[in-house]
């Protein structure tokens, strides 16, 4: 039976278009109860007897049978060997791309992560302290999925934050082990760890690093044990199990977001060879079943030829089979009347990564409100963003970019008020002060802003 990719062919002109296209975006971000409910277990466990309980689900998941906690921990010189083991090509490709990451990330701090303040006429100093955080965790997957680029994504703007200290947690499974998807039972010190994470953990400047997983790892970050230190938050993909636990410790933690399933969006209005934006759906596809692709442009016979390219192309991935799912289930190739009405779409859908593949993207670019990442032009390929283009890949998805951001500087800094009233400004804002108290009924407070009116 031969593999067919055929993404749901929508038209903005059909009377259906609206129910069609919702039920085509339609994603539900409710948490399994049963992941729930272990994730509860292990998160409690984990406050409760801290490395015992560590050791004891990585033993349980991951097949690693560390007797201490110590002896998950990852060296600096683990970092420099793996570094130094590469290739000089995938050497030259971190640097070249962490270099590339550090560079947009300087400039975003200076653009919108520095202190600043202002005296007003009376004197009085108003303004923001922006400071790093102390600590951080960054979760990153491991074993059969691992992801080098992501690691550089969250330690480099972490490290340009000014973080003292960067905790990495990485799962290292051994091979059969549950966590693998095999059935458990196989225990060794040393599990299968990616020489590529590792590498780019030496050139990101991780401090820390402990070869745990799952829930386990995302409670030890966020509590702390006697061996792993309590962070402030905690950044990173994970699994559905890290994504619950992230959910649930946070308050006690920050988080970076709850991310669903990758999400491309072209815009085309016909000008692009079409096999370049078939492979730029199949990009996205390829991460999983649940990924969406979907296509907005006006013009039906270039659809056509995307489709066509989608068919020749195919058998030619090796992630095939996952493609053709994630195309079938939750991709669209839609017809719309105008670039114009693309845009507005576009903006209802508020992509994660938004490609503008067009011959005039500067046209289009003020029409588009909301996305994770919105690249231009026919060149500017998404997967340069994924890996070296500069700003972070670690974008809101699910509508989410209708009101969040992408992963920066910002997210790991805190800011704090500055407030220095002169006696000049006193006399001018203790007034103000002591009539909306008094209406508040909260006497103590008028009674502190009438204390230091002049009584001259």
């Amino acid at each position: 039976m031969t593999l067919k990719a055929a993404p749901a062919r929508l038209s903005t002109t059909s009377a259906s278009f609206d129910a069609e296209f919702k039920a085509r975006l339609h994603w539900s971000a409710d948490a399994d109860a049963a992941i729930e409910k272990v994730v509860a277990d292990i998160l409690a466990d984990v406050q409760k007897r801290g490395d015992d309980a560590v050791l004891e689900y990585t033993r349980r998941f991951d097949g690693l049978g560390a007797a201490t906690v110590p002896e998950l921990e990852l060296t600096q010189a683990d970092f420099k060997e793996a570094f130094d083991s590469l290739p000089q090509d995938q050497r030259d490709a971190l640097q070249a791309a962490a270099q590339r990451v550090r560079s947009y990330h300087e400039a975003q701090k200076k653009a919108s992560g520095e202190s600043w303040s202002y005296r007003d006429t009376d004197g009085t100093l108003l303004g923001q302290k922006v400071t790093p955080l102390d600590r951080v965790g960054i979760y990153v997957p491991g074993g059969k999925a691992a992801y080098p680029s992501s690691l550089l994504m969250n330690a480099i703007p972490a490290h340009v934050a000014g973080v003292s200290e960067i905790i990495m947690v990485v799962p290292t499974p051994v091979k059969g082990s549950v966590a693998t998807g095999g059935a458990g039972g196989q225990s060794s010190t040393k599990g299968e760890r990616n020489v590529l994470v590792l590498a780019a953990a030496y050139v990101a400047g991780v401090t820390r690093a402990f070869t745990i997983g799952g829930a386990q790892a995302v409670a030890a970050l966020a509590y702390g044990t006697a061996t792993i230190p309590a962070v402030d938050k905690i950044t990173g993909p994970g699994n559905a199990y890290v994504a619950a636990a992230k959910r649930r410790v946070f308050g006690t933690v920050g988080i970076d977001m709850i991310a669903g399933p990758s999400e491309i969006l072209v815009l085309a209005d016909g000008t692009t060879p079409p096999d370049w934006v078939a492979m730029d759906l199949f990009s996205q596809a390829e991460h999983d079943e649940l990924a969406q692709s979907i296509l907005l442009c006006p013009d039906a016979a270039y659809i056509d030829r995307v489709q066509a390219e989608i068919d020749r192309l195919l058998p030619t991935m090796p992630r095939a089979e996952i493609i053709a799912a994630s195309l079938n289930g939750r991709g669209a190739l839609i017809h719309t009347k105008s670039m114009e009405e693309a845009c507005e779409i576009s903006n209802r859908i508020a992509p994660e990564h938004l490609e503008v593949s067009s011959n005039e993207p500067n046209r289009w670019e003020p029409l588009l409100r909301h996305a994770g990442a919105i690249f231009l032009g026919a060149f500017t390929s998404e997967s340069l963003g994924d890996y070296c283009a500069g700003p972070n890949h670690v974008l809101p998805t699910s509508g989410t970019a209708r009101f969040s951001s992408p992963l920066g500087v910002y997210d790991f800094q805190k800011r704090s008020s500055l407030i220095e009233v002169s006696e000049a400004g006193a006399q001018v804002l203790g007034p103000i002060a002591v009539t909306l108290a008094e209406g508040e009924g909260l006497q103590a407070h008028a009674e502190a802003a009438r204390m230091r009116l002049s009584k001259i």
